[in-house]
Order: structure tokens, then C-alpha cells, then sequence
């Protein structure tokens, strides 16, 4: 394959929402900081969103412009559309940069997308699917997609047993998983990932070797992936991209600075910050317990509650917040957060990114799962990584005040506390070890960056197949 860009040009292809957008843009700071240039193509709609210095920034069409999915109002509407507009800007994007100085020559698309790689062997590049979330949870819909795990799960197979993965109960399965009919499109899209890897040129995931290695080795005939991770900005990490602090998306506002100045005033590791992501919705009901757990607690917190989500809130819960232990807010900075020495416990929704921040940055972590992987992650904060606890919700699915508030105790203060806070120190310091120069994600980098340069397709399929020729 001729190339004019030695360094080679890779266009990194987000599923347009926070979550998706973060991660991989990550991934293409690292790459430009090897010599590789990156360009970002994302949506009209989230492209405004977007300022990171070296890296360029595309738009491609989901056909609905001016709203994105809100614009859609439907999963199977929106997809049928980003993937049927989606294709036909991509190519129009690759065919833009083809008698340039810097040709594309591989597309990073994230796996949601496995229609961006025909769109790169009809150009004859390469394409690599990024996954977004833990190498367990894509074990496991890579064995549903294979048909060796049957849908819906029977009470009889239970617990179920993969290989290197823990056994799992009906609560620690994807929610995808637990209930296939309470979001077929999102299903249908999640299985959709492993339809033509066997075309791809490398498979990233989000992760490391040290968190996950089991699991990984183990599932490498059904997904052979390559453990690229802890995408969290260098600052929080190794610190070898310089000015690295955030990850530079940002669909919302930040409001750091208020966060900051009421920390400020802080005893070390005595703050509880909660949020739970962008897309999560609780319910008036679950936000009355959080609330009134989080006052019954009588620590300080810092609350991120969506402005839309303000409502749900006690009036008179709202009221008392504005005294010394309590600080709601709409959004912030949450990797500031999470380093700031006065937070000593993350009560989260256990989203991947913000499970792989929180072991980061050595955060002990009350887990409040909601749907799809996140029930999946909370298992393994609990119980394989031991850096924190699953609140148990009751027959109603709430997590009642007197749970969150024993949780609260317990990392903050209980028996376990100390082993937690060690967990933590251990994870972080693993984590940071991955990415930094020599770690095993920093290497799989590394790999790819010198076949992307050479274009050596033999040692390009000897990658993939990690050398033994399977799949």
C-alpha cells in the first residue's frame, strides 16, 4: 500500500454521545503523540463540542443535523440513519484527504459501527473496531453472538460460566442480557460488534492486561482484542502528553471551578462525590433515597444532578444543601474531582469510563447500576477488585436510604475500609503502569504505530492472530 504519510493518518470514529466520544478521542491524542495524525470524525451535532490541540476534528452526517438522536426519537430510526448517512460522509471524508499529503490509511471506528470497516475495504485501508467497554462484558456478547449463550438466560443456567470470567448471577449480567426485549435495537446493535471481525485489522479494547487479563486470554478465538487502555487523559496517568488535564468533549458546560473552591475547604479524603453519567435517569423515588441517604450519612457530598434531573429532588432536601455538607451541582469536571485529596468515596452508575477513572485514580467506589454493563462492572468493583461496594436494591429496583448509607460507612470508615483503600492504591498504580512507556497497553500502542507506518501486511494478520494463525 503506498503511502506519502510515513506516520500514517487514522480517522477515529465515535458513537456520538459522552461516554463513546471521550475514550477514543483519548486514543487519538496518544497516537498523534507517536507521530501518528489523527483526525476526529463525529457528528454535526457534537463536532461544536469538540477542541483538542493536535488533533483535527471532521464532520460526518447521522442525517438528522440540528438535534442528533433527540432529533430521531427513536433507537432503530437514529441507527438506520447514522448508519445509512454515516457511510456515505465517511467515504466522502476519506476520498477528501486521498491525493493529500496525509491519506487516511485506517479508520478506528467504535464498535457500534462495524459498517465503518466496509467502508474502509472499499477504499483499501485498514479498519479497527475500538471497544468502549470492559473486555468481560464484550466477552460475553461475543458468546451470545456465537450462539454459545442463548438468550433469554434460564433461572437453570444460572450462575453462568465463561471462560476466565467469575461466575455470574442474573444481577451481575448485562441488562441486554438479563431482559433481550427491553431494547431490541440496542441489542441488535451490541451484536452487531462481532459481525465481521474476523475483516478487521486490529481490535483495541478499553482496558489492560493486569485488570483483565483472564478474561481476555480466554475469549481471544471469539475476540481478539488488544488491551490499549486506561484511555483517561496522561495528566491523571503517566503524564507524557503534555497539557493532557481533560479530554477535551465536553457536551455540556463545566461548573469545576465551584466544585473546586467548595472542596477547597475539605479534610482530606472526607468528601462523597456522586454522579451517575450522562445518560441515566433515576427515578423520583430513587432520587428521594439518594437524598435523603446522602443528608443520613452526615458527611459532605457533592452531588452532579442534570439539570433536568433537578426536579426529582425534595424540595426541602434542596433547601438544607445550601449549609456546610452538602454542594449540588449540574456538571463538573469529574477527573478533577476524582484528584482532588479531599474525595474519599465515588458513588457511581459504574459506566465503564468512569469505573476506569475511579481505579485511576485510586477512588474507593459505592456502585448504583442501572442498566446495560454497568451491572456487570459493579460485580467486579465489589468483588473482584475490592476497591468499593454494590448497593443492593430491593424488590422495587431502589436503592433504599439505610443501603447507600451503610455502604457510605463501610468505605468511608467500616472494618473494610483499610483493605479497600489498599485495592485502590494497587489498581491505580497498575493502571498507570499499563499506559506509561514499556507498560502492556503502551506496547500494544506502539505495535500498531510501526505496522501502521510500514504497511507490513503480513506482520499487520500476525498481529491480529497473535501469532498462531486463529482467530
Amino acid at each position: 500500500m503506498e503511502q506519502r504519510n510515513h506516520g500514517g493518518h487514522v480517522v477515529v470514529l465515535p458513537y456520538p454521545s459522552q461516554g463513546h466520544i471521550n475514550p477514543l478521542l483519548q486514543f487519538a491524542k496518544r497516537l498523534a503523540s507517536k507521530g501518528v495524525k489523527a483526525t476526529l470524525a463525529t457528528t454535526h451535532y457534537t463536532v461544536k463540542s469538540i477542541c483538542v490541540p493536535n488533533i483535527a476534528v471532521e464532520p460526518i452526517s447521522d442525517g438528522f443535523d440540528n438535534g442528533g438522536f433527540t432529533q430521531a426519537r427513536a433507537e432503530d430510526v437514529y441507527l438506520k440513519s447514522l448508519r445509512e448517512n454515516g457511510s456515505r460522509t465517511l467515504s466522502q471524508l476519506i476520498e477528501k484527504h486521498k491525493n493529500t499529503n496525509f491519506p487516511i490509511n485506517c479508520v478506528v471506528y467504535d464498535s457500534f459501527f462495524p459498517w465503518a470497516l466496509d467502508v474502509a475495504k472499499t477504499h483499501g485501508i485498514y479498519g479497527a473496531p475500538f471497544f468502549t467497554n470492559s473486555a468481560t462484558v464484550c466477552a460475553i456478547f461475543c458468546h451470545v453472538h456465537h450462539g454459545l449463550v442463548k438468550l433469554p438466560v434460564k433461572v437453570e443456567e444460572l450462575p453462568l460460566v465463561l471462560p476466565g470470567i467469575p461466575p455470574l448471577n442474573l444481577v451481575d449480567l448485562p441488562s441486554f442480557v438479563q431482559a433481550p426485549e427491553s431494547y431490541p435495537a440496542y441489542l441488535a446493535m451490541k451484536l452487531s460488534q462481532y459481525s465481521n471481525l474476523d475483516k478487521a485489522d486490529w481490535v483495541f479494547g478499553n482496558t489492560f492486561e493486569e485488570l483483565e487479563g483472564e478474561a481476555v486470554k480466554n475469549v481471544l478465538e471469539l475476540w481478539p482484542g488488544k488491551m490499549i487502555g486506561p484511555m483517561v487523559p496522561s495528566a491523571y496517568l503517566d503524564g507524557r502528553i503534555e497539557e493532557d488535564k481533560g479530554y477535551g468533549a465536553s457536551l455540556w458546560k463545566p461548573l469545576s471551578s465551584d466544585c473546586a473552591k467548595w472542596l477547597e475547604a475539605k479534610p482530606s479524603q472526607s468528601v462523597v462525590y456522586v454522579s451517575f453519567g450522562s445518560m441515566v435517569s433515576l427515578t423520583e423515588e430513587q432520587m428521594e433515597e439518594m437524598a435523603w441517604g446522602l443528608k443520613g450519612s452526615n458527611l459532605d457530598f457533592i452531588w452532579v444532578v442534570r439539570e433536568s434531573e433537578i426536579t426529582k429532588l425534595p424540595s426541602e432536601f434542596t433547601n438544607s444543601t445550601a449549609q456546610e455538607k452538602g454542594l449540588i451541582v449540574t456538571w463538573c469536571n469529574q477527573l478533577e474531582m476524582l484528584a482532588h485529596q479531599a474525595i474519599g468515596c465515588f458513588v457511581t452508575h459504574c459506566g465503564w469510563n468512569s469505573t476506569l477513572e475511579g481505579l485511576s485514580l485510586g477512588v474507593p467506589m459505592v456502585g448504583v447500576p442501572k442498566w446495560t454493563d454497568q451491572l456487570t462492572d459493579a460485580k467486579f468493583i465489589e468483588e473482584i477488585w475490592g476497591v468499593g461496594f454494590r448497593a443492593k436494591e430491593d424488590e422495587k429496583g431502589v436503592v433504599r436510604r439505610e443501603e447507600l448509607m451503610g455502604c457510605l460507612k463501610e468505605v468511608m470508615e467500616g472494618e473494610r475500609s483499610v483493605e479497600i483503600r489498599k485495592n485502590c492504591c494497587k489498581w491505580k498504580e497498575l493502571a498507570k503502569e499499563a499506559i506509561s512507556e514499556g507498560g502492556s497497553s503502551d506496547k500494544s500502542i506502539d505495535e500498531f504505530v510501526e505496522q501502521l507506518k510500514s504497511g507490513n501486511e503480513k506482520g499487520v494478520v500476525k498481529y491480529l492472530t497473535n501469532g498462531n494463525g486463529h482467530y
